[in-house]
């Protein structure tokens, strides 16, 4: 039987996990990871977030275990987000030296040395309002803003922060951060902008989990349209003038156009945030048996390298690296 000549069969290189293994272009480890943590002032005991199955509050005293399980994992980081017992309508707990984040990052500190600590630095959690700054009214003011987050970001450094994360897409926050920095003497400590975070549904576990729901409106004013993609690049470009030494689009999956869109513009690492919404939506379909949850959490997150990213935040990270290393 003669049939006609292929010029190439595809399916020779997929015929065995050796040969698939062989030619695979973006390979997932650990060390692409960042865990983040939610940390509660007011409980002793950790509190199950019931939007986000596996997720939990913290009490300040199982930090330093937590630390210790996530370096074991060879999880390079640990994002902290605080929840006060004081708050207020400037959000002063998030510079106070003795703030459940500034414990937090020496607990973790001083327990797991190698990790890379990085406070999630922005308002929400802190303010009685629950919007990302100083507000005039319903008006959030950006440089009065910035005078805190300038407060916030040093307090961080003096606590033992590796890397300063400022969330807010308050304008100029980068440069007002990078001079605060700088002048205080901590110009090592370099500054992961969430440069492109859009106004986005997908973020509704974590406000439950963060106690960080707005009391009024949204964010829309200072988050960017869903709709926008040309403005990323614009607000990227921005951030990296003002001295921003890695990149966040955030969140992922409804924004991998993004990711590849930034990345392809900017050589500079580039990390993407795997939004509680995104994880919560796997669980959910996992507890349903709809979907296998390795292979869908795995697939996701190659996804993101696929598009461009260096580094995923996601609450799926100690998952992820147990599953890997048991490869």
């Amino acid at each position: 039987m003669n049939l006609p000549e292929l010029p190439l069969r595809m399916r020779r290189m997929r015929s065995s996990p050796a040969l698939r293994n062989m030619v695979r272009e973006h390979v997932l480890t650990p060390h692409d990871l960042i865990y983040p943590i939610f940390v509660d002032e007011g409980i002793s005991e950790p509190v199950a977030i019931a939007s986000m199955p596996g997720v939990q509050r913290l009490p300040l005293s199982s930090v330093a275990s937590v630390a210790q399980q996530t370096a074991a994992l060879g999880i390079p980081g640990l994002m902290l987000f605080g929840i006060p017992k004081h708050k207020d309508a400037i959000g002063s707990s998030g510079w106070d030296a003795d703030g459940i984040v500034q414990r937090a990052i020496a607990e973790a500190k001083q327990s797991a040395p190698e990790l890379s600590i990085i406070p999630d630095t922005c308002f929400c959690e802190y303010t009685d309002h629950g919007h990302c700054g100083v507000l005039d009214g319903e008006h959030l003011l950006n440089d009065a803003t910035l005078e805190n987050l300038q407060r916030e970001a040093i307090s961080y450094a003096r606590a033992g922060a590796d890397i300063i994360a400022p969330s807010g897409m308050i304008d100029g926050m980068v440069a007002a951060i990078r001079a605060g920095l700088d002048g205080e003497g901590f110009d090592q400590v370099p500054i992961m902008s969430y440069a492109v975070k859009y106004a986005s549904a997908w973020y509704g576990p974590f406000r439950d989990a963060a106690d960080s729901s707005p009391s009024f409106g949204d964010r829309a004013s200072y988050q960017m349209d869903p709709a926008n993609g040309r403005e990323a690049l614009r607000e990227a470009e921005l951030d990296l003038a003002e001295g921003a030494d890695m990149l966040m689009v955030k969140p992922g999956l409804a924004y991998m156009d993004i990711i590849r869109r930034v990345r392809e513009r900017f050589d500079c690492p580039l990390a993407v945030y795997n939004v509680s919404g995104e994880y919560a939506m796997i669980k959910q379909a996992a507890a349903n048996g709809w979907v296998d949850e390795q292979r869908i959490v795995l697939e996701t997150l190659t996804g993101f390298k696929r598009a461009g990213a260096d580094t995923i935040l996601t609450y799926f990270a100690p998952d992820v690296a147990r599953w890997l290393n048991d490869a």
